[in-house]
């Protein structure tokens, strides 16, 4: 048995550019696609994975930088330090619960899928982290591993059902047939967004105001293109965070190229994802006639499109405004900053690529997921011990990701209610 735990624990240390893989391949066999034309889709989705993830990585190293020269110029007293996703998402994959939640995960799903509770199959087995994260959380709070494993399931429940809600808005908006997007974090950002997004999109004057990716580029000429966007974007952090204008420049290029290279490594994993979506799609309809059945995947698909994207750059300055002038938040946002795209897949495609109205709901969402963070903190530093951020990043750790998720704080409220039960 611990030799198939640490096997599973290799596997997994390996990340998402190659459980994906692996996964998508014999997904692809079990809906009788070629193992030739399986192979390559699998393959494939690995790489481009790569791609998009060397590019968030350029996203973030540059931001996070100037994240703290920001911070250092301005004498800012943030404790709180915002450890990531990949922080978070190691500490849950590491936690005592993770083992047994995995066959967990999967039987609840095949179950709400045999019983019509829910039309997607969750494929996205990396992000399993966001059902083990609020798991791990139950598990500190009450000490006991069925409530744990409970409040674990509620999670991929609600998840899955609010995937399948949003899914003709993705599909239709993002051009994803048969996906739906089943991510913690931007299930968790989009129950409250796209709410707040539709009252903005009612209020008088800005109702009617249209600020779109095409509608930008028509006014402003080239300035108005993503690449150019990005450009502008990042000199001014640079200038705001102390920096001489090479240096300036030099972040803005990087965050240009960021608004350039996204859509088209998108595009590379949906040449591997295509194949295997028609695929599964002809399987099951010939399998259930009566049934519409969904891949659940990564919500890095919806970032490469030009209106997600710019909302969530645009956001980072906003975000880092917010952290100093909300009373309450203790947290420097720094490792989420590259990943505020994934937070707002669902809010833009609500408002069908309206930028200034996904931009207002996305400031209030955030606002709010600071001040969670800043309370989840406790928990999310315990929940990270052991690890090497822990000893590294600060004493208090929490995250956008989870801390400042709604669902996740949710069960950690919930969690915390009824752990004199268990005492």
């Amino acid at each position: 048995m611990d030799a198939l735990l640490n096997g599973i624990q290799y596997v997994l240390g390996l990340g998402p550019t190659v459980i994906l893989p692996i996964a998508i391949f014999f997904i692809g066999l079990f809906f009788r696609i070629k193992p030739s034309k399986a192979l390559k889709s699998a393959v494939t989705v690995g790489i481009g994975f790569v791609g998009i993830n060397l590019v968030i990585g350029l996203l973030s190293d540059n931001l996070g930088v100037a994240a703290q020269e920001m911070v250092e110029r301005f004498g800012l007293q943030l404790s709180v330090v915002d450890a990531g996703w990949p922080s978070a998402a190691a500490a849950a994959w590491a936690s005592p619960v993770a083992a047994i939640l995995i066959p967990i995960i999967i039987a609840v799903n095949l179950f709400m899928i045999y019983i019509k509770a829910t039309k997607t199959l969750n494929i996205d087995i990396w992000n399993f982290h966001h059902f083990m994260a609020v798991g791990a959380v139950g598990y500190i709070v009450t000490g006991n591993i069925f409530w744990a494993i409970f409040v674990a399931i509620c999670m991929e429940v609600i998840v899955l059902i609010v995937a399948d809600y949003f899914a003709p808005t993705v599909q239709e908006f993002y051009g994803l047939p048969g996906i739906s997007f089943t991510t913690g974090s931007t299930v968790a950002y989009g129950i409250l967004g796209v709410p707040i997004a539709w009252v903005i999109s009612k209020i008088p004057v800005i109702k009617d105001i249209e600020v779109s990716p095409e509608t930008i580029q028509k006014r402003f000429g080239v300035f108005g293109e993503p690449m150019m966007m990005g450009i502008v974007m990042g000199i001014a952090m640079g200038f705001l965070a102390g920096y001489d204008p090479g240096k300036a420049v030099q972040l803005g290029i990087s965050l240009g190229a960021v608004m350039l290279l996204m859509p088209r490594m998108v595009k590379i994993l949906m040449e591997g994802l295509i194949p295997i979506s028609e695929g599964a799609r002809t399987y099951l309809q010939e399998k259930y006639k009566d049934r519409d059945l969904y891949l659940g995947l990564d919500a890095a698909l919806a970032i490469g499109h030009p209106a997600n994207i710019s909302a969530g750059l645009i956001l980072v300055p906003i975000t880092l405004l917010l952290a100093v002038i909300i009373p309450g938040n203790k947290v420097l946002p720094f490792g989420d900053l590259a990943t505020i795209p994934f937070y707002t897949a669902y809010i833009v495609a609500s408002r069908k690529g309206n930028i200034l109205h996904s931009v207002i709901a996305g400031t209030i969402v955030i606002a709010l997921a600071l001040l969670m963070a800043t309370n989840f903190a406790p928990v999310h530093t315990e929940m990270m011990q052991g690890l090497d951020q822990f000893s590294t990043l600060g004493s208090q750790l929490s995250s956008l990701d989870t801390g400042g998720a709604s669902l996740k704080w949710l069960f950690l409220k919930l969690s915390q209610l009824v752990a004199p039960l268990f005492n």
